[in-house]
């Protein structure tokens, strides 16, 4: 009953007035709305439609008369496709009137060469998310009347393709919904798009704005999403580097999780991103787009119930909400380097806060753990990613990036979902959040299994493979992915990838990719490089490389599980600076007893008798947490072996 509605177009001397009546069961009716179409109809004249009918001739006059539809569907969209008599057959004119959305949208097709097939007019088809514009045998479009703002979105194909070979050669009626009746046979049919095939387009075609386009269409009408999942990675891995006008992984890890969560509430499409571009300049070929504002519709009545709230809800959008109100990580960056500035100049947070931080990071390695069917091969979610702590310093603090989205994408539902539960809108972000961190996990683990590698990558002991330099290539390109976007990692990322690095890079490469951001250094990975490499003067060089580039409290720590003289050095070096950073000198007597020191070396005996006496006078400086009895006699003999050391003796 909901559906019973009739759209009729009032002539005005200016302009064109497009009305909607309701009918209700109780044979009651409303006019809805109003909106001015800029639309010619004082020469249209009528079209008669006698179904069960093929004569060529009557084809001939309904491709001479202009084609107009209203579109609808569940989500509040109202669109008018509008195609103009046909004067000329080597381009065809249609505008789509995108009303929930505040603009139209005018695409002229060329056709090139015109052969004498083309007498019938042009099709439009109501699919859900999308309209399909179909002439026979000569072009498909598949416009994306959810997102319609970028062109790359809508997927436009030619009549060199082999798509358009397998569609009927006639037109079809387009009814209510996805039902179009064939004049031919007197046929109804349900139009669906099949995903096997859509999935087969995706591996074969070569344009990047045709990927694009055929990803979201993918994931949007998705009736299996694992399955889909599974099938656009493992794309995905063989197509890494394939698309040059936007990124593959950023666009699905955006895209998947946006349509992962979208059924939960009709508002989804305002709030989070949908796609990781902006702005899309690439021309698609063959096609003209002109984009213009139109009016929006002026409601007629105050109180909606199904469709109508929803469409006045778009409508209230697109009126007043400018700029969009979708989330944007940056809110995340931003916060990210305000704790870390708080650490630099040693302050605290509070403890309720911290504690708040763990408990969502609890969460969300619980949900994302829920949701996995099958064990992982890749060695993730195993371990405290301490590169996701600030400056890896924070007393038993998890501050992770996708811990701090967390909170910042809650408190962005909570003040633009009015009237949703606050539990609900927790558990959407957990959804969100670890449908995230799940994906990147999935493309790893495609890799992985791929690749067929196994846990002993994790040990220095031995040479990298070519599959080890294919993982570490993937776990790049997915870190410059996420990190534009400041997207989360899932914990153990950096950790499995700073091993990789060590297996497949020289030294001065691998150095060079730590000290640009590209290896984070984690003390996970760094333990394990100080426990497994032996001291060979090789490894030495690299032990040492590394711990010069910790932070000065990791790098302390980790000094001490390697037994060697630079070690000892490092180790003293920070002893002394904590001792003395204070200090101030007093007078002090000119005669040493001599008798108290077994070598006769004067600076370091004086220096060693100065620390002797910091170390007596004040305990609470000697006396700190991991101090593993160094003093001043443990300074004393690093600083002998350190020079016998350069001394080569």
């Amino acid at each position: 009953m909901s559906e019973q509605r009739l759209y009729y177009i009032d002539l005005k001397k200016s302009r064109s007035i497009l009305k909607c009546i309701q009918f209700y069961s109780n044979e009651h009716f409303t006019v809805m709305f109003e909106a001015p179409l800029d639309i010619s109809l004082s020469d249209s004249g009528f079209k008669l439609v006698n179904f069960g009918c093929d004569d060529l001739r009557d084809q001939e006059k309904l491709s001479k008369h202009l084609t107009l539809y209203v579109f609808t569907n569940r989500t509040g969209s109202l669109c008018v496709c509008y195609c103009p008599n046909i004067d000329s057959w080597e381009r065809i004119t249609y505008s789509v009137f995108y009303f929930h959305k505040g603009h139209s949208k005018t695409f002229t097709v060329a056709l090139g060469s015109v052969d004498s097939r083309v007498t019938k007019g042009i099709t439009f088809l109501n699919l859900d998310y999308y309209v399909a514009v179909y002439l026979p045998g000569h072009f498909f479009h598949l416009l994306n009347i959810q997102h319609p703002d970028l062109i790359c979105h809508s997927l436009f194909l030619t009549g060199n393709n082999e798509v358009i070979d397998m569609l009927p050669h006639r037109p079809f009626q387009s009814l209510s919904g996805p039902l179009v009746l064939d004049g031919g046979s007197g046929k109804l049919y349900r139009v669906l798009l099949n995903q096997s095939y859509l999935l087969e387009f995706l591996r074969d075609t070569r344009l990047d704005c045709e990927r694009m386009a055929l990803l979201h269409c993918v994931l949007s009408c998705g009736r299996d999403p694992q399955r889909l999942e599974a099938k656009i990675i493992q794309w995905i891995s063989e197509n890494i580097s394939a698309c040059h006008s936007f990124d593959l992984i950023q666009e699905f890890l955006i895209a998947s999780s946006y349509w992962s969560i979208y059924p939960e509430t009709s508002n989804m499409d305002k709030l989070l991103p949908y796609s990781s571009l902006l702005t899309w300049n690439t021309e698609i070929p063959g096609i003209t787009l002109v984009t213009e504002e139109i009016p929006l519709p002026l409601m007629k009545v105050h109180s909606f119930k199904g469709y109508w709230e929803k469409l006045n809800s778009n409508l209230e959008y697109a009126k007043y909400s400018k700029p969009h109100l979708h989330y944007n990580n940056g809110v995340v960056r931003r916060e990210w380097h305000s704790l870390i500035s708080e650490e630099k100049t040693g302050k605290r947070s509070s403890l309720v806060y911290v504690r708040n931080i763990l408990d969502n990071a609890i969460k969300v390695i619980s949900n994302l753990q829920a949701k996995t069917l099958e064990p992982r091969l890749t060695p993730l979610l195993q371990e405290e990613d301490n590169h996701q702590r600030l400056l890896m310093g924070l007393v038993s603090g998890l501050r992770a990036v996708w811990v701090l989205m967390v909170s910042e994408l809650k408190d962005h539902l909570l003040r633009h979902l009015q009237g949703v539960e606050k539990k609900k809108i927790e558990q959407m972000v957990l959804d969100y959040i670890s449908k995230l961190l799940d994906l990147i996990c999935q493309i790893l683990e495609a890799s992985w299994r791929k690749h067929n590698l196994h846990p002993w990558v994790l040990h220095f002991n031995r040479r990298a493979s070519a599959a080890e330099f294919a993982v570490f290539h993937i776990m790049t390109r997915i870190l410059e992915a996420t990190r534009s976007l400041f997207l989360p990692l899932p914990p153990g990322f950096h950790t499995l990838h700073t091993i990789l690095g060590v297996h497949c890079l020289p030294l001065h490469n691998l150095l060079h990719y730590i000290d640009n951001g590209v290896l984070l250094l984690t003390e996970t990975a760094v333990t394990r490089l100080m426990k497994d490499l032996d001291n060979t003067e090789k490894n030495e060089k690299l032990k040492f490389s590394i711990i010069v580039r910790l932070p000065p409290r990791i790098g302390q720590k980790i000094c001490r599980l390697w037994d060697h003289p630079m070690s000892s050095n490092i180790i003293s070096r920070n002893h002394v600076k904590r001792l003395l950073q204070d200090y101030s000198k007093q007078p002090r007597s000119s005669v040493m007893d001599k008798s108290s020191f077994s070598l006769e070396f004067l600076p370091l005996n004086y220096f060693i008798e100065i620390l002797t006496d910091v170390e007596s006078s004040n305990p609470a400086l000697y006396a700190f947490e991991g101090h593993d009895n160094v003093d001043a006699k443990f300074v004393e003999e690093a600083a002998l072996k350190h020079t016998t050391m350069l001394l080569g003796s």
